[in-house]
């Protein structure tokens, strides 16, 4: 079982990065870098959960604004791949299908990794937010009606 799991493990990871660098290397750096801004800065809020409520949502709105720009760097990478890409469809003059398919799915690789770092910085948001109001509830004076 053990061999199993590192076996799929390895294929995993290395189907990952495979597909990372196909998808362009310098705007997937940069959405790489956006996914470890997002992981930094959910580290802080969660170390500063009980904290100051101003730190607390400065973290929290770093985290969703970090999210949003590797959002748009893989949008924005992604149209520059389109854009080279019919450029040299162009200065061929022939347009083989299994390119042009080659071509679409490298093309949507980067926006792929920018919808998973959204998600995982808007889940973390959430989350933060959930255990703040939670905690906020259980330190509150209960008051008698």
């Amino acid at each position: 079982m053990n061999l199993l799991g590192t076996v799929l493990g390895q294929t995993f990871i290395g189907t990952i990065t495979e597909r990372f660098v196909e998808g362009g290397l310098n705007g997937m750096l940069l959405i790489l870098a956006c996914l470890l801004l997002a992981i930094f800065f959910s580290v802080k809020a969660f170390a500063n959960l009980k904290g100051d409520i101003a730190t607390f949502m400065k973290y929290k709105k770093m985290i969703s604004q970090v999210v949003l720009l590797g959002l748009v760097i893989s949008f924005a990478n992604s149209l520059f791949g389109l854009i080279q890409g019919f450029d040299t469809l162009e200065a061929s003059g022939a347009a083989d299908p299994a390119i042009i398919a080659g071509g679409l799915k490298i093309t949507l690789l980067s926006p792929l990794f920018g919808l998973f770092v959204f998600i995982l910085g808007h889940t973390a948001t959430f989350i933060l937010s959930w255990m703040r109001n939670e905690n906020a509830e259980k330190t509150k004076p209960k008051e008698n009606v």
